[in-house]
């Protein structure tokens, strides 16, 4: 996210909705690519990869308070595309640990067969 956010500052200028756009594919690959023993820590780490790539991305005032400014108004602005994009994570985490459980459980059902 960080690179995107730079990307994103440097040909979009910036654009918040831009970087909430690219934010849902980040999430949805996140949760697909991460191992199954870490499954549950997606759904934590993409709120925090959205606040770190938002560092170039937010307004940046004068000196490290304007820049703190921009950067909780950017996560105040774009609340919807971190909570949208942390739901895809969670729901994705769901649906595979529910297939992970499913398959464990016919495993040891074959056996005890």
């Amino acid at each position: 996210m960080l690179a995107l956010g730079g990307l994103d500052a440097l040909l979009a200028g910036s654009s918040l909705a831009l970087y909430g756009v690219l934010f849902l594919p980040v999430c949805l690959l996140t949760a697909l690519w991460v191992r199954a023993d870490d499954l549950m820590t997606a759904p934590v780490a993409v709120p925090i990869a959205f606040a770190v790539g938002l560092l170039p991305v937010a307004d940046r005032g004068g000196g490290a308070g304007g820049h703190l400014m921009g950067l909780l108004t950017g996560l105040a602005m774009q609340a919807g595309w971190l909570y949208g994009g942390t739901l895809i994570a969670a729901l994705v985490v769901l649906v595979r640990r529910a297939r992970l459980v499913a398959r464990r459980r016919r495993t040891a059902g074959r056996r005890q067969a």
